[in-house]
């Protein structure tokens, strides 16, 4: 079973694993860097984001989700927020808990493509933004702009990834 899906089975008891996933809030001049990825759903912007993998943390997991999308090195330099969201296809009932972080985009590292599945970068002024909402993979895109435009910024240390993640991956 994929972590965060769950199938709804009457009578059945298992325990709930959301689905860790960390996510880039960029802005430069007063736009926000957006992905457009084929989903089940079709066509769809997100912010660059995806799922934790193991022997990593948030902070670094978010730089390897925005190189891998972007082409582009990308720093964190505060958390947004945290986010806890749910999701239901067909008999899937996936729960995402959301670290969205915003920072520095470095330059595009040459050589490098974009991560299969996503089609084109865009960035996207905040009006343009929430003017898409049908077409965002989650509510969480346009949720994590509004806290970015709102100010809301917390230390990465409000985070604290403790070493045996890392040691398992060795």
């Amino acid at each position: 079973m994929v972590q965060g899906v769950r199938r709804i089975i009457p009578g059945m008891s298992e325990r709930w694993k959301p689905s860790v996933t960390v996510a880039a809030v960029i802005e430069r001049d007063g736009r926000y860097l957006l992905v457009e990825e084929h989903t089940p759903e079709g066509l769809r912007l997100n912010n660059p984001a995806g799922h934790l993998d193991p022997g990593e943390s948030p902070a670094q997991g978010v730089a390897r989700e925005t190189l891998e999308e972007t082409t582009h090195a990308f720093t964190p330099t505060a958390l947004v927020g945290v986010y806890l969201s749910r999701f239901r296809r067909g008999d899937d009932d996936i729960t995402y808990l959301r670290f969205a972080f915003c920072g520095e985009l470095g330059a595009a590292i040459a050589g490098r493509a974009l991560d299969h599945g996503i089609v084109r970068t865009l960035w996207l002024t905040p009006d343009e933004v929430r003017a898409s909402a049908e077409r965002h993979r989650s509510p969480l895109v346009l949720q994590c702009m509004e806290d970015h435009l709102a100010g809301r910024r917390y230390p990465l240390d409000l985070l604290s990834t403790d070493v045996s993640v890392f040691a398992a991956m060795r």
